[in-house]
């Protein structure tokens, strides 16, 4: 049952978490955000840095990239300058001095980048013949990546790039088909830092051109407060209905997935509001951090602004961006859809109802006041679709969000906060870098030692050639590796082991991209380790634990989302052979009317309620029937729609039984 406050609490919209403790708990469950806050001259130099990065950037957007490592090594060399002198070596250290070791790791971040740029022309004359100096510059630049990456994503996928290290030189003493003649210090340092197949391979590439841009984009979204704005107008949209601030927490937190690329900041950025408003009006707090955590996860998954990882996936199945984007789109609307019938459920079974008019925003005037704060957004989805480069459309973005800012004084960036912007900008950018520089480190031990084609064909035996279990595989696979590992890294990994193995079995290439990066994302609200579930209950001053079983439980369908578009990728917009336009449409729009019945079923199982509380036969049935309505098909169609149908009729009645209505 909910928790009933003692007497009406009138929660007003501003009285939210203070920022420091929204940054407390943002380092807690961020590394991201468990930074030195330094100031003096380093706090300058950091500053400055940050800048003429951003800048640098902002330039190669606009008159074109410089060759291959010229654009990456010094975009990895300035993250590592910038990395060890903003975060400790050790995770919570409340002292603020930068000690000397990591001022000797920034100036060498620094030097192994600048190796390239000073002898450019030299490294590649003698591309293939390799010096001794070589060795030693890869040596400390894998070491220094090594290092920057457990600082801020941790120790597994430093443990795991370990590992693959390793196998590259003891392969001969690997069992099976994991053997392999083995590779000397040399091969395996100038393989991961002089060429472009390792560290300054395709993640660094992607990771060097638009992920960066579009992340800059969204910082300056953020200064211009349209996160805010959309939070709002949610909470003004559903705030009066039964249970509206937690519908109000899903739908902006959808919103908010083009804004923000991170479960954990998404979940204290707009849980800090929807998070309050969902326990005043009765709300159990495990339950209210658990919808914020849970739709806050799915912003990753929410086009136009999708997480890095997308972008990532552009160069893997060299494909357009807005393919991506589209295909993604359907299951994002179920995704959403099922949280939104769930929280309504819930509301429903406890009683709860929405908050006052008169504490409401008017969403209407909102709309109307600051409209012109969604012409960014809109622009980029335009020029997305129009076919052009996805770094060109990060960049007018960006221009048309410092444009839409200037039109009322309220949003107006002045100068210096457009600085702070390209600072800002560029510190959200180095975890990406250092996820993506490490998974390089991995995927070239892959790439080098043909293991990438093994490990697909070990899996598929594995499973003994079953479709299902090898997704179940992969599935868990990915859920395992994003309890550890951040979202860009584990989706690269697994785009390298787990899909080959999907395709290999028939999967459409772009449904089993999507299926590891799918189940990379929603690993932040999988127990034991769920980093947005935790966050959410900071704010919630909830049990971490069971909010995260709540999150499961919220998101559960969601689940099941990957395995329908990966056996029936109607969803995912590929068109069956053969099939005309108009059939196409036609299934399309069934096989998506059915699965938000589905999702409405098991939702009504989860929590145990649809026209009134469940009997424990009833909550099995819903469950059954709501799978095999998200699958498409006519036979699994029709079965679903006569269990939802059949219970809907006996729980009308037990309605009318109670009430003293005798049925007709």
């Amino acid at each position: 049952m909910a928790e009933k406050p003692k007497e009406a609490v009138d929660l007003k919209l501003n009285e939210v978490l203070d920022e420091q403790t929204s940054e407390e708990i943002l380092a807690k469950y961020d590394r991201e955000f468990a930074f030195r806050r330094l100031d003096g001259s380093v706090a300058k130099f950091i500053f400055i840095v940050s800048v003429l990065w951003s800048l640098m950037q902002l330039y190669t957007a606009a008159f074109g990239v410089f060759p291959s490592t010229l654009q990456r090594a010094p975009h990895v060399g300035v993250a590592l300058v910038l990395i060890f002198l903003l975060y400790p070596a050790k995770r919570g250290t409340k002292s603020n001095k930068i000690p000397w070791y990591d001022y000797l790791f920034s100036f060498l971040g620094f030097a192994v980048a600048a190796y390239h740029v000073i002898f450019y022309k030299e490294l590649v004359w003698r591309a293939g013949l390799y010096t001794d100096l070589d060795m030693v510059v890869g040596i400390i630049a894998v070491l220094l990546i090594l290092e920057a990456t457990r600082r801020l994503a941790g120790p597994v996928i430093v443990s795991l790039a370990t590992f693959f290290l390793l196998y590259a030189y003891f392969g001969k003493y690997f069992p099976s088909f994991m053997a392999h003649p083995g590779l000397s210090i040399k091969r395996i340092a100038v393989f991961q830092w002089i060429g472009t197949e390792g560290i300054l391979g395709i993640p660094i590439q992607v990771s060097s051109t638009f992920i960066f841009l579009f992340l800059l984009f969204a910082t300056f979204l953020k200064k211009t407060g349209i996160g805010d704005w959309l939070t709002d107008i949610a909470i003004g949209l559903t705030g009066g209905a039964v249970g509206g601030p937690a519908k109000a927490a899903v739908i902006a937190s959808a919103c908010q997935g083009t804004v923000s690329g991170s479960s954990v900041a998404n979940t204290v950025g707009t849980g800090s509001v929807t998070i309050p408003l969902m326990k005043s009006v009765g709300y159990r707090k495990e339950f209210a951090g658990a919808v914020e955590a849970t739709a806050s996860t799915g912003g990753q998954l929410m086009p136009p602004v999708m997480g890095a990882a997308a972008f990532v996936m552009v160069e893997f199945l060299n494909v357009p961006y807005v393919k991506i984007a589209l295909a993604a789109a359907i299951p994002a609307l179920l995704y959403f859809t099922g949280i939104f019938i769930t929280v309504h459920l819930e509301a429903l079974k406890s009683g709860l109802h929405g908050i006052p008019k008169e504490n409401l925003p008017n969403w209407k005037v909102l709309l109307k006041k600051k409209w012109f704060l969604a012409t960014p957004i809109v622009g980029i989805v335009y020029l997305l679709v129009k076919g052009y480069t996805a770094m060109m459309a990060a960049l007018v973005a960006i221009i048309l969000c410092l444009l839409a800012s200037m039109i009322l004084k309220e949003t107006r960036l002045s100068p210096k906060d457009i600085i702070e912007g390209l600072a800002e900008g560029a510190r959200s950018a180095l975890p990406v870098v250092a996820a993506c520089a490490t998974a390089g480190i991995i995927v070239g031990i892959i790439t080098l030692t043909g293991l990438g084609m093994k490990m697909a064909g070990g899996i598929v035996a594995l499973a003994g050639g079953n479709i299902y279990l090898t997704m179940l595989f992969t599935m868990f696979c990915s859920l395992i590796l994003g309890m550890g590992v951040p979202t860009t890294a584990n989706y690269i990994i697994q785009a390298t082991v787990s899909a080959p193995a999907l395709v290999h079995l028939g999967v459409e290439p772009l449904a089993a991209h999507l299926f590891v990066f799918y189940f990379g994302i929603v690993a932040d609200i999988t127990p034991p380790v769920c980093l947005a579930a935790f966050a959410g209950s900071g704010i919630a001053q909830s049990d971490p634990l069971k909010t995260g079983v709540e999150a499961f439980k919220l998101g559960f369908a969601a689940y099941l989302v990957p395995y329908i578009f990966a056996l029936s990728p109607i969803l995912i917009l590929v068109r069956p052979e053969g099939a005309s336009t108009f059939m196409f449409i036609v299934n399309l729009l069934l096989a998506v009317t059915t699965a938000i019945i589905g999702m409405m079923c098991i939702g009504a199982s989860t929590t145990g309620y649809f026209v009134t509380n469940d009997k424990w036969y009833e909550r099995i049935l819903l469950f059954i029937g709501g799978i095999t309505l998200v699958k498409p098909g006519i036979y699994t169609d029709l079965f679903g729609l006569i269990v939802l149908s059949t219970i809907y009729l006996l729980q009308k009645r037990r309605v009318r039984n109670k009430a003293g209505v005798q049925p007709v």
